[in-house]
């Protein structure tokens, strides 16, 4: 059974910094494109960042580019969002989403896999 389980999230001021791991379980993931989304109240999930398999490209949204970096480590199964100078309007839940394809893509109907999501909420 496959588990992608989100950690790392919280509440920061803004301008502050977190850190968000995602892990996975029940297979390996090492060659697929990984991504992170999010989903403020009232609003549809929308594409935060991407990593492809092996982590040779990325992808960001214009809101969050310069700020978050993506990264992964395959030898844990893991990937991570780090995100600096983070401003209440990144206040969100932040899922993890695993896809069956290598090159990364922004939609969420192409990614089969998705974690529970993590709490983020920046404070004015």
């Amino acid at each position: 059974q496959v588990q992608l389980v989100e950690s790392g999230g919280g509440l920061v001021q803004t301008g502050g910094s977190l850190r968000l791991s995602c892990a996975a379980s029940g297979r390996t993931f090492s060659m697929n494109a990984m991504g992170w989304f999010r989903q403020a109240p009232g609003r549809e999930r929308e594409f935060v960042s991407a990593i492809s398999g092996g982590g040779g490209s990325t992808t960001y949204a214009d809101s969050v580019k310069g700020r978050f970096t993506i990264s992964r480590d395959n030898a844990k199964n893991t990937v991570y969002l780090q995100m600096n100078s983070l401003k209440p309007e990144d206040t969100a839940v932040y899922y993890c989403a695993a896809s069956h394809s290598v090159v990364v893509f922004t939609t969420t109907q192409m990614y089969n896999y998705w974690g529970q999501g993590t709490q983020v909420t920046v404070s004015s």
